[in-house]
């Protein structure tokens, strides 16, 4: 459920990008209301293993890996000793690759060694959490930010690698190409501090909204 606190900071940052970024205001218009709040259900851990599941996946194939992984442990997420010592051939049967249960292994014991103390990492920087989790394998900086993004609630994160990211740009500014990842910070530079609440509009715009065709003159 949405606070007023939330709520507020929501139109304080959508009124921001409108009055900075007039291409990001027509954006807004067409989308709609913000309504990318954090998930604060679960604990940390829980999110990252998540994300870790639904690495390259579609949503509904993601989502039923998910369900079996947790289905593992009594229809719940393990606990990071748990996760740590399951058996790769348990991890493999419910659909996971190879990879994915090194993975998820190696957070699980990164965790229970005290190596990661995910359950604290809201109190860092962006960048602090970003070079903590980038030390499990599997987790790259795209992950950590929508860490930060989905789970915390950061405001600030622009995920300059993310496709969907530069589609949006894309299509908004009515670029030839898709802009690689230092126009997309070059670009977003005036959505601070509110580039998280950009990312979402940027996001929604692609899956929406119906690109009006252009001549080519």
């Amino acid at each position: 459920m949405k606070s007023s606190s939330s709520s507020a900071i929501g139109r304080k940052a959508v009124a921001h990008l409108k009055k900075v970024d007039p291409v990001m205001a027509e954006v807004i218009e067409k989308v709609g209301s913000y309504k990318g709040w954090p998930d604060s259900s679960g604990t940390h851990f829980d999110a990252v293993a998540r994300s870790i599941v639904f690495q390259q996946l579609s949503g509904r194939a993601a989502g039923t890996i998910h369900g079996r992984f947790q289905g593992l442990y009594g229809g719940r997420t393990p606990l990071p000793a748990e996760l740590a010592t399951t058996s790769d051939e348990q991890l493999r049967s419910i659909g996971l690759s190879r990879q994915k249960s090194a993975y998820l292994k190696d957070l699980g014991a990164r965790v229970t060694s005290g190596e990661l103390p995910i359950e604290t990492l809201h109190e860092l920087s962006d960048e602090e959490i970003i070079t903590a989790l980038t030390q499990v394998k599997g987790i790259g900086r795209w992950t950590a930010q929508m860490f930060l993004m989905f789970r915390l609630g950061r405001l600030d994160v622009l995920p300059d690698l993310d496709l969907g990211i530069q589609k949006g740009i894309q299509r908004a500014y009515h670029l030839r190409k898709l802009p690689p990842p230092e126009r997309v910070k070059k670009i977003g530079a005036k959505w601070a501090p509110y580039r998280t609440i950009a990312s979402w509009y940027l996001w929604r715009f692609v899956d929406t909204v119906t690109p009006v065709p252009r001549s080519s003159g």
